[in-house]
């Protein structure tokens, strides 16, 4: 999949793909989150898409759980560990509660970061229509 990045003004710089747009900002300005804070966001919000799917599967309410992700970061500034704790409500079924850590932990943003990618960034000149 290929992603369109452009400046559209001041210190924004939005990402484009699949007909939609990711905007972000740094400050002073921060009229969007920060690009790392949308990486962050990734990780929670992709374990939920699983955690989500399960209990759908099962027909378990979702109402009332939430996953709480908490960055920390080293004296670099830079995250060195990721803790996910899914909050479940009272009534939710204590038997599923290793279900939906296996569910969260098949995040494919996760899996990523385990065996991250390589990059490769080149310039090109394109002509300008």
């Amino acid at each position: 999949m290929d992603m369109i990045i452009d400046f559209p003004e001041g210190s924004r710089v939005d990402a484009h793909f699949r007909g939609h747009t990711i905007a972000t900002d740094q400050p002073p300005v921060n009229s969007a989150p920060m690009p790392f804070e949308v990486f962050l966001a990734s990780i929670g919000t992709c374990a939920g898409i699983y955690v989500l799917g399960f209990c759908k599967q099962r027909n378990l309410p979702t109402e009332g759980i939430r996953i709480v992700q908490r960055n920390h970061a080293a004296a670099n500034g830079m995250v060195e560990k990721i803790d996910l704790e899914i909050q479940v409500p009272p009534a939710f079924p204590a038997q599923y509660y290793d279900a939906l850590v296996r569910s969260a932990e098949l995040c494919k943003v996760k899996k990523t970061l385990e065996n991250p990618p390589s990059f490769e960034v080149t310039t090109v000149k394109v002509e300008m229509a």
